[in-house]
């Protein structure tokens, strides 16, 4: 159906087109030519000219104007409308009009008019690159054809009073033109106006349907699947064998998630619509997870794998929000993680993060150890109906629609979702949703011992009793009056039942109703209609009843129309026991209800899942070892470090941890062989930040500058592809420059600052930091390949000791001394402290290579005479960084002041 409206609409467009061509056509070329014509038979008049009609111009004129109403039917009659006009334009733009205005000259300066024709043509008739190359040519062209007139331009004089009269001439018939061209385009705008506005009827119509169906198809399905879950769940309160018990409860989670199925499908028609709303209540955070866990631990047992819940003590205890869209959030995210997971382990972490007063941004994450997703196919993660890495996944089942689903409901609500992923190695989503605060009181420390015997069998404890409570349910299905009826049997509540709303009604006028469970669906009289006419009913016993609506139809709108039309409550089928009895101990007297059990005992019957104190954190600072930080400033600042590596010809080591600075200028003493420095691969980063979104949200990654030789910063920008909360740093610095920017990252983020907030305010701390070293030669440079041995020579016979620093990320040579080491360092020390006021008196960094203590302490005088700091670290370089600079190398790093 909707081929055939695209097929009659491109039709129409195409007809269109051909009117508004020919209309152009008749309109322009006509009157162009019986102007030119007009010009003609005027000189020949008054400047004695060959008679007109003999007159090879006009001939070559007469020719143009049947040349292109030749071409405006052929091009009509083959359909090469474009072409054709393409053609016209050319003949028209550089031909007949400035033959037309120079023709025209006889009759005074409003010729000109006829070049707004030209333009008309090519605004109207072409589109794209193609209009804006004809109008660039055409008035180069009106340009030139001025120009040419100006200089070489010959003019007639006539009499002014035939002169004004085809100047008038030449206004009426430029001016009709325009008129008529704009008349006939106004009017086709107007048609296809009308047809928009007719599709979009029609496309709201075929929505309104579709919607019809869906919820029509939903409510159907949902009524035989509330009786088999109903009477489901009294088998499982029943004393049946391990096995019947086992098999109840696998029928119990497909049946909910059959459900949930159908909730998706029917959401994303509403989705597609734009009729999702959103339907915030206040509910308890506690209950909430625990919904969640319970429908879909089974599954992850079914396949051995481990589910963990981590939530933070101070979540709040109750949010306000849409309960049920956050529910359907978490199922798909967790149901997704546990179908793609063959082995290990699926976890959900809770956390919240309070930016204002009275909100929290409540932060779910879900980690798995599955197949994880490639690079390629994380843009199409949240596409409906698109399943990534079909062939691999094929046999795994899933309708697409899920992550759609959940990016739609995340945006309406306000949230972000991001993904990190390492192909074959496990996958986490993180997702983020702004709440407001109901109840601030933390939920605390839930740490109930982990259920051990989930999916066997689980003991039912009513929740309350009330003997003397009299209710009524309604409802046109009989097998739905016998679910609810058996599921709050053990509450001892007197119960009646209705199959229509006729019949509720002569109840209703002879007995007196505490509770009405109101089925809103049903033939003759609905659920709303019978619930008003409870309300203003002559004579009844039950209008001062609580009427709730006990419903298969789903959905924020649903519950918003019985929340107008004055339902005190509603149940969304199927019905499980918990909920019944939930709802209608809320509405019952209080005098009438006894509770049974301990507050304890509740507690555990709602949270069968085990809950660690896991707080993951929301920003951690990550660098390299050749950032060359102290163990104890990156420990007290929480800065995670990957080591490089440095390859000898017996092997390859990693930096800091299986060679030191000593030992690797040990070995380069003894041995001639080159020494080269190696960052961490691609794979390597990858690894490194998945292990770090374990325990933090975001990563933010300071890398040593991309412009030095074997930076990681690359592989590291390339890793970060792989995750959404990963955010790389170039810092184009190196050593101590490129750790004091990381510890500076490390404050931000200890501040609260988030991922972004961190890298943005970085840019200007870039700026602000000075790296540089003073090196004996340049020998272990040399070695590296990084200098020629000549220049190495050079430097060492004249006792040149250079200055290695910093220009926009490029290791350069500064300045140089010459003379005695100790004179060397003299300068250099006062000449990077000579403009002490504007440093940053927190840190200062002596990052040294091949030192001895008596050298350290030498160092330490000259500083001190130039100034105080409140921290002054020596710092041995990495054996990545010593590579390059060999023994007798320090450097002096800091940061300027803001």
């Amino acid at each position: 159906m909707m081929r055939e409206k695209e097929h009659r609409s491109g039709k129409r467009h195409a007809s269109a087109q051909v009117k508004l061509f020919t209309v152009l056509c008749l309109t322009i070329i006509p009157p162009l030519f019986l102007y030119m014509a007009a010009a003609e038979y005027t000189g020949s008049f008054y400047f004695k000219r060959p008679a007109f009609f003999a007159n090879f111009k006009f001939n070559f004129m007469l020719a143009g104007l049947i040349l292109t109403l030749t071409l405006m039917v052929f091009g009509i009659r083959k359909k090469m409308i474009d072409t054709m006009s393409t053609i016209i334009a050319i003949v028209l733009i550089f031909y007949m009009i400035p033959e037309a205005v120079a023709t025209g000259r006889y009759l005074g300066n409003c010729s000109g008019l006829w070049f707004a024709t030209g333009v008309m043509y090519v605004v109207i008739m072409m589109r794209g690159l193609k209009r804006y190359i004809f109008l660039a040519l055409d008035a180069l062209w009106i340009c030139f054809f001025y120009w040419d007139a100006y200089n070489y331009g010959i003019y007639y004089e006539i009499p002014r009073k035939v002169n004004d009269i085809y100047a008038l001439v030449t206004v009426l018939i430029v001016s009709s033109i325009v008129a008529i061209v704009a008349a006939y385009e106004i009017r086709l705008q107007r048609i296809a106006f009308g047809e928009i506005e007719k599709q979009a009827k029609e496309i709201e119509l075929l929505n309104r349907t579709q919607n019809n169906f869906f919820s029509s198809m939903s409510h159907e399905i949902r009524t035989p699947i509330n009786t088999i879950l109903g009477l489901n769940e009294i088998t499982l309160r029943e004393n049946v064998s391990d096995e019947i018990n086992e098999n109840s409860a696998s029928i119990q989670s497909a049946g909910k998630m059959l459900l949930h199925l159908i909730n998706d499908i029917l959401d994303m028609s509403k989705f597609e619509s734009g009729q999702m709303s959103l339907t915030p209540v206040n509910y308890h955070t506690g209950d909430m997870l625990s919904d969640v866990v319970g429908m879909l631990w089974l599954n992850a047992k079914k396949k051995n794998l481990e589910f963990h819940v981590n939530v933070a003590p101070d979540l709040p205890s109750e949010l306000i929000g849409d309960e049920v869209r956050i529910k359907q959030i978490l199922i798909n995210v967790l149901n997704n993680a546990i179908k793609y997971t063959n082995e290990g382990s699926v976890t959900l972490t809770i956390q919240c993060e309070r930016k204002k007063p009275g909100y929290a941004d409540v932060i779910y994450s879900v980690t798995d150890t599955g197949m994880g997703i490639k690079k390629e196919s994380i843009p199409y993660l949240f596409t409906a109906f698109k399943r990534v890495d079909e062939e691999k996944n094929r046999y795994i089942e899933g309708t697409g629609l899920g992550l759609s689903i959940v990016k739609e409901f995340v945006d309406l609500m306000g949230g972000k979702i991001t993904v990190n992923s390492v192909y074959t190695k496990g996958s986490t989503f993180v997702i983020e949703i702004p709440q407001k605060i109901a109840n601030d009181t933390a939920i605390g420390e839930i740490g109930i011992e982990e259920h051990k015997n989930l999916g066997h069998r689980t003991e039912y404890h009513r929740s309350f009793e009330a003997p003397d409570a009299r209710i009524l349910v309604v409802d046109d299905t009989e097998a739905n009056l016998m679910v609810v009826e058996k599921l709050l049997r053990d509450t001892r509540v007197n119960i009646d039942t209705a199959s229509s709303g006729e019949e509720a009604l002569k109840k209703t006028l002879e007995e007196e109703y505490h509770v009405i469970f109101m089925d809103h669906l049903m033939p003759g009289m609905n659920g709303i209609e019978c619930m008003h006419n409870i309300r203003k009913q002559t004579g009844g016993l039950s209008k001062e009843a609580r009427i709730v609506a006990l419903t298969a139809n789903v959905g924020s709108e649903s519950a918003a129309l019985y929340a107008k039309e004055g339902f005190d409550g509603y149940v969304v089928k199927p019905v499980s026991g918990q909920a019944l009895e939930m709802e209608l101990k809320k509405q019952l007297p209080s005098e009438l209800v006894t509770l049974t059990g301990s507050a304890e005992e509740v507690m555990e019957e709602s949270l069968l899942w085990n809950s660690e104190d896991v707080r993951k954190a929301s920003v951690v600072i990550t660098s390299e070892s050749v950032a060359d930080l102290p163990k104890t400033v990156a420990e007290k600042l929480n800065i995670v470090l990957l080591p490089h590596k440095v390859r000898m010809e017996n092997g390859l080591f990693m930096d800091g941890i299986e060679i030191e600075q000593q030992g690797l200028l040990a070995y380069m003493r003894k041995n001639v062989g080159k020494v080269l420095t190696q960052a961490p691969t691609v794979e390597e980063h990858e690894a490194f930040f998945a292990k770090q979104l374990v325990s933090a949200n975001n990563v933010v990654h300071i890398s040593i500058s991309s412009k030095v030789a074997e930076s990681g910063c690359p592989a590291a920008v390339e890793a970060s592809g792989s995750f959404d909360n990963v955010f790389v740093v170039d810092t184009g610095h190196l050593s101590s420059g490129q750790g004091l920017i990381a510890m500076e990252a490390a404050r931000m983020a200890q501040e609260g600052l988030s991922a972004e907030d961190i890298v943005e305010r970085l840019e200007g701390v870039k700026k602000r930091a000075h790296s540089s070293f003073i090196v004996d030669n340049l020998d272990y440079l040399a070695r590296g390949g990084q200098v020629g041995p000549r220049i190495a020579g050079i430097v060492k016979a004249f006792m040149i000791r250079p200055v290695l620093m910093l220009r926009k990320g490029v290791i350069s040579v500064g300045r140089a001394y010459i003379g005695s080491r100790e004179s060397a360092w003299k300068s250099y020390i006062d000449s990077c402290l000579s403009d002490y006021n504007r440093m940053d008196k927190r840190t200062l960094f002596v990052t040294y290579v091949g030192l001895t203590q008596n050298d350290l302490r030498s160092i330490r005088k000259l500083i001190d005479a130039k100034g105080s700091f409140e921290n002054i670290y020596f710092q041995k370089a990495s054996p990545a960084i010593a590579v390059n600079c060999g023994p007798g190398t320090f450097g002096l790093l800091y940061l300027t002041e803001e």
